[in-house]
C-alpha cells in the first residue's frame, strides 16, 4: 500500500483543514494509507519522509525550519512525490526560495482578488495526465506566479481579466497546471483551490487525483541504489 503524509496549516483563510481533509478521502478511495498532520514537525524526520511515496503540503505562507525543507527535499530526490495546489504549495514560506525552487513556482498577486471568472485551458495532447479533460471557467481567485521555465506546463488561463498595472503588458498564458522533475522524484502543481469548494469541482478533482497518483507511481520507476547528488540549498551558505 502506498503511503502519503498530508501536511496542513497556515493561513485560515484557504481552509487548509478542509483541502487536507478533501485529499486525504480522495487519497484514502486511491488505496493510500494516509497520515495528517496539523504541524510542520512532521517534516523533521528526515527517514520517515524518505519511506513515504507521496508528500502533499497544504500550508498557506508561515515560515519553516530550513532543515525541514531539506528533509522534504531530500525525499523527494530519493523518488517520493510532491503534489498540491494554490497556496498550500506554492504560497507556502515565502522566504524559503529554496522551497520555491523545488516546487517550480511562487504566488506574486491575484488580481481582482476572489471571483474573478476565468477560463483553464487544458493544453491537449500535453500528457496522459490531461487527456479527455476539457477547457472549464471557475470564479475564483486568478494566480499570477513566477514559475520555473524547466516546468511541463498542462493547463493555463489568459491574462489580463481584471484591471491593474499587469494589464499595461501584452496577454500572456500563466501556467495553472504543471509538473516537473527534482531528483528522481515527481512534482504536480495545480494553482486552483482558494477555498475548498474549488477542490470539489470535477474537473479539479479529477486533475488533482490524476497528479497525487502520477506523483506517487515515481518513487517505484526511481533507480535503485542511484542517489542524486543532494541539493541542500543556498540558504545553507553565507552569500
Amino acid at each position: 500500500m502506498k503511503k502519503a503524509l498530508i501536511v496542513w496549516g497556515g493561513w485560515d483563510g484557504h481552509q487548509p483543514k478542509e483541502v487536507a481533509g478533501l485529499f486525504r478521502s480522495q487519497l484514502e478511495r486511491e488505496g493510500f494509507e494516509v497520515e495528517v498532520s496539523d504541524t510542520l514537525e512532521a517534516f523533521a524526520d528526515g527517514e520517515k519522509l524518505k519511506g513515504l511515496d507521496l508528500i502533499v503540503p497544504v500550508w498557506t505562507m508561515g515560515r519553516i525550519e530550513q532543515q525541514w525543507v531539506n528533509n522534504v527535499s531530500a525525499a523527494v530526490q530519493s523518488g517520493v512525490g510532491l503534489a498540491g495546489c494554490h497556496g498550500g504549495m506554492c504560497d507556502a514560506f515565502r522566504e524559503n526560495t529554496d522551497w520555491q525552487f523545488m516546487t517550480g513556482g511562487q504566488w506574486v498577486a491575484h488580481p481582482g482578488n476572489d471571483g474573478v471568472e476565468h477560463k483553464v485551458e487544458i493544453k491537449a495532447g500535453s500528457s496522459p495526465l490531461v487527456a479527455g479533460i476539457e477547457d472549464f471557467t471557475v470564479a475564483t481567485e486568478q494566480y499570477y506566479l513566477h514559475v520555473d521555465p524547466a516546468n511541463e506546463v498542462l493547463a493555463t488561463t489568459r491574462f489580463p481579466l481584471a484591471p491593474g498595472p499587469h494589464a499595461a503588458n501584452k496577454a500572456v498564458d500563466m501556467p495553472v497546471v504543471w509538473t516537473k522533475r527534482w531528483g528522481h522524484g515527481r512534482v504536480y502543481y495545480n494553482s486552483l483551490g482558494h477555498q475548498a469548494n474549488i477542490m470539489e469541482i470535477p474537473a479539479v478533482k479529477e486533475l488533482m487525483r490524476r497528479g497525487f497518483n502520477w506523483c506517487a507511481e515515481g518513487k517505484a520507476l526511481a533507480p535503485a541504489n542511484e542517489p542524486t547528488e543532494a541539493y541542500t540549498g543556498m540558504a545553507d551558505n553565507q552569500l
